[in-house]
């Protein structure tokens, strides 16, 4: 891999996610050597992916190229590549350009999409982990706009717009509502050949409520922005399988769709090589202690979504959002050097700092402990905060001068096939 030897400490972090790149930071031109590994070399804001996938941003404005966010850390190097497996005995990983030795290893590799056991759902549908399949979300929704235009057949050009969005958390109510204001004001520009009430968005979720973590003010709200929108919520619903053309769910209700998007859950990305008994069988995600040490290794830490941190307040473990993995990441670099010079470690503590969900325009909800707000407050709160969590300057004007663009001319600017989507 051609890191050069080093006689400080070597910290290996895999993932250069949320609590990845925060950990890199926090290390910046200490005496230990930072190695950064990731299949991609950008760090992805994900919690704006849904902008990507319904045309409203395009992918540069959220992603940000790792090798920058390091680039004045003497002490940092960053390599593309994809971690196979763990050595624990030998203190190594292998990968897919080689092998490397640690002292300290830090797996923050996040989560991938959950099918939860249904090979016809994940052959069929459209997952929004990563932005590669944001941008195929993106042309196949257009693509199949396209199709509906030229169509002759009320039943085929109905299924080319119809569009379900499985799962009723942050990812698919933001979604849907990203969608749903396309059909509301770009199509009947874009697309007057077309009748913008045959094109159908349906929310599928399968509690009794959307946005389970949040407030019972929250879920009402959202439902009713989405509502409004002309969004199809379906609560207490599952998907049961999906072949492409036709979804099956557990009430009577049977849609003809060419799109599902599959935002119904995730599951943890661990490695290969330790012990089966520090890893959750039904969501794959590393027991950790206070510390975020991967339990029975002392030098093997698991940060952010693929680390399961149960306390009295979270037994389940802390939410798999951005916050709780850029705390523990900051944390865990002052820990690790404490750790170096053999002083004592300080317990993580998750700062609850609230959850949102935006549904669209003007149109926003927020829980801050009591604190509860709905609609265009809500709705600037997200904006603000969102834009100011963005990695780089550059991003987040671009973000911000393409959000006043579209806000001012009900518009969607990225509306472009660049990379045909095919089954």
């Amino acid at each position: 891999m051609n890191i050069p030897e080093s006689k400080v400490p070597r910290i290996v972090i895999v993932g250069g996610g949320f609590a990845g790149v925060k950990l890199a930071k926090s290390l910046k031109n200490k005496k230990v050597q930072v190695v950064l590994i990731d299949k991609h070399n950008y760090h992805a804001f994900q919690p704006l992916l849904y902008q990507v996938s319904s045309a409203g941003l395009e992918p540069d404005s959220i992603a940000y190229p790792l090798r920058k966010i390091i680039k004045k850390h003497k002490n940092a190097f960053f390599r593309l590549a994809e971690v196979k497996q763990i050595f624990p005995e030998s203190k190594s990983i292998k990968t897919d350009i080689g092998d490397l030795n640690y002292d300290y290893l830090v797996i923050a590799t996040g989560t991938k999409t959950n099918y939860f056991g249904n090979s016809d759902i994940e052959k069929n549908s459209m997952a929004m982990k990563t932005i590669p399949q944001a941008l195929d979300i993106r042309s196949l929704m257009l693509q199949n706009l396209e199709k509906a235009a030229i169509s002759n057949s009320i039943k085929e050009r109905k299924a080319y717009l119809n569009f379900v969005i499985v799962g009723g958390g942050p990812t698919g109510v933001e979604l849907a509502g990203a969608i749903a204001e396309l059909k509301n004001n770009i199509l009947p520009r874009d697309y007057r050949d077309l009748n913008s009430s045959d094109m159908y968005i349906h929310l599928l979720e399968g509690n009794d409520r959307l946005l389970p973590p949040m407030s019972e003010h929250a879920s009402k709200k959202a439902e009713q922005f989405l509502l409004d929108l002309g969004v199809q919520v379906h609560c207490s619903t599952f998907v049961k399988d999906y072949d492409g053309k036709t979804v099956i769910t557990n009430s009577e209700l049977k849609l003809e769709s060419e799109t599902l998007i599959w935002a119904a859950g995730v599951t943890g990305s661990p490695i290969d090589g330790l012990n089966a008994e520090v890893l959750t069988s039904n969501v794959n995600r590393y027991l950790v202690n206070e510390y975020n040490q991967i339990e029975t290794y002392d030098s093997i830490f698991a940060l952010g979504d693929i680390a399961l941190m149960k306390t009295k307040d979270y037994p389940n473990g802390h939410p798999q959002v951005a916050q709780p993995a850029i705390q523990q990441g900051e944390l865990l670099g002052q820990n690790i050097l404490r750790l170096i010079h053999k002083k004592p470690l300080k317990k993580f503590i998750y700062k609850d700092k609230g959850s949102m969900a935006t549904i669209g325009r003007n149109k926003a909800v927020v829980d801050v402990k009591r604190f509860k707000s709905a609609g265009f407050f809500a709705w600037f709160i997200w904006m603000f905060i969102h834009l100011m969590s963005l990695v780089g300057f550059r991003n987040k004007f671009i973000v911000f001068f393409n959000w006043t663009y579209n806000y001012i001319n009900f518009d969607k600017a990225a509306r472009l096939i660049i990379r045909p989507f095919k089954r």
